[in-house]
């Protein structure tokens, strides 16, 4: 049985692209396949790292289905694979539901208190 929230997404999956988004590198990593396929080489560039750490980090990525690696002669692109992180999107949506409905409740209530103000404000002014 699943937990609440799942909807249809196998909770591993979820844990491990949240396990992957979880490292700020991997994370840089996506943001720079967003604008285009990437060598390992393009990739381990802007990072103070060598590229078999890089390459760690990229394999925990194609576990989670984040990233696929291509084949064009020698060179193996990686691409970015937004599926996963379109079921993170959904399973987080219900969350942000969960308190956009709690900020308009708290300006609802701010909305019934200036409200209040306003009253006793005028009130205390025709009384002096």
């Amino acid at each position: 049985m699943q937990p609440q929230g799942y909807g249809q997404i196998a909770p591993d999956r979820l844990d491990g692209t949240f396990a992957a988004l979880a490292d700020p590198t991997r994370r840089a990593i996506l943001a720079r396949l967003a604008s285009g396929e990437a060598s390992v080489t393009e990739l381990a560039e802007p990072f103070a790292m060598s590229q078999p750490a890089v390459s760690k980090h990229l394999k925990v990525l194609e576990r989670a289905g984040l990233i696929s690696r291509g084949r064009d002669a020698q060179r193996r692109p990686r691409r970015l694979e937004a599926k996963r992180l379109e079921e993170a999107d959904k399973w987080l949506e219900r969350y942000r539901q969960f308190w956009e409905a709690n900020f308009q409740l708290l300006d609802d209530l701010l909305e019934e208190l200036k409200a209040k103000n306003k009253k006793r404000g005028r009130t205390k002014r025709k009384g002096r």
